[in-house]
């Protein structure tokens, strides 16, 4: 393995670009990520839909599919300098690297990427320049999103093997651990570590079961965040998306570790969508690592609150987690 490469951190020069979900269900996401989120709809077909949040084409696409699931990630880097870095460490690791095609990359919204095969079967894109476009947004979020330097969001994953999954997203993009929560959810206890890899306080956030090798999640992504600039836009979709009739998981609530106000709401495909506001940038100078008892603060309540929604979640977790037993969980390392 090449010393050199390894020795040089590149912290700070990755962040998320965009998000790629596979479904069979355009028109419910048409109206989740629209009329519900606030998003900008740019492009749309009877095959596809992309979606704007700033100067950037494309940042949230969906796809017509049978997945019901995220199916790929995009991760902006720097330069092409950063770029070799990280294929030079994927190649010392014998992880296979693919190039995009010119019209994937163009359905991307980018000028050419980069695949490759990671933890838990995510299929992760690297790219360096986005096709940018000065087109005015027309968004029901009007006071727009945190992206920038920090990405356009995060993703929470579960695992059955969260210390490779720590090992692959350390070794690779030098993710820095920003703290720990366990919390009791759903009739197990989940450890949930946070890892970023710039100025958002996560990029990622990796859960696993304690003591049990299961999955409860039937889904690659637990959730995936999207942050706002103003607390009116946060209170705005929370209230148009119970007007349209989509089901919250959690209602609105703030977390301990990095201060954020959001609520969680069930996509169409059924993985959560988190949608925030107010979280905090993490100062590399005085940052240190802390450990919480709780996910939140105050809030993120789930609407149905009986005793038997809670126990047909708690089965639900239970049946998922069996099954989870019976399939291996991919890591590229």
């Amino acid at each position: 393995m090449s010393n050199s490469m390894n020795a040089v951190d590149i912290f700070g020069a990755v962040r998320m670009g965009y998000i790629v979900v596979q479904s069979s269900k355009l028109g419910d996401w048409r109206r989740f990520l629209k009329q519900g989120l606030g998003l900008h709809l740019e492009t749309e077909s009877d095959t596809a839909l992309a979606f704007r949040m700033d100067a950037h084409q494309r940042r949230f696409m969906v796809e017509d599919g049978a997945a019901e699931d995220v199916v790929a990630m995009g991760w902006q880097v720097r330069d092409p300098a950063t770029l070799d870095i990280i294929l030079k460490r994927l190649a010392d690791r014998d992880i296979a690297v693919e190039d995009g095609t010119p019209e994937e990359a163009e359905r991307r919204g980018v000028k050419s990427f980069r695949r490759l095969r990671g933890p838990k079967d995510m299929q992760l894109e690297l790219f360096v320049e986005a096709v940018t476009t000065g087109a005015p947004l027309n968004m029901l979020a009007s006071g727009g999103f945190v992206t920038g330097d920090s990405g356009m969001g995060h993703a929470a994953i579960t695992s059955r093997k969260p210390e490779k999954m720590l090992r692959f997203w350390q070794e690779i993009f030098d993710a820095r651990l920003s703290d720990r929560i366990s919390q009791p959810l759903g009739g197990v206890m989940l450890d949930i570590s946070f890892l970023r890899v710039n100025e958002r306080h996560h990029s990622l956030a990796i859960a696993a079961v304690r003591g049990l090798r299961i999955d409860p999640i039937g889904t690659r992504v637990q959730h995936v965040n999207l942050l706002v600039n103003r607390m009116e836009d946060l209170v705005g979709a929370f209230e148009r998306l119970r007007d349209l009739g989509f089901e919250m998981a959690h209602e609105i609530g703030q977390h301990p570790n990095d201060k954020e106000m959001s609520f969680y709401v069930l996509s169409p495909s059924g993985f959560e969508v988190e949608f925030g506001w107010d979280a905090l940038k993490v100062n590399e100078a005085n940052w240190k690592t802390a450990h919480y008892n709780a996910i939140s603060l105050w809030g993120h309540k789930p609407p149905k609150n009986s005793a038997l929604n809670s126990l047909r979640l708690n089965l639900g977790n239970f049946r998922r987690g069996l099954r989870s037993l019976a399939r291996p969980e991919y890591s590229p390392i």
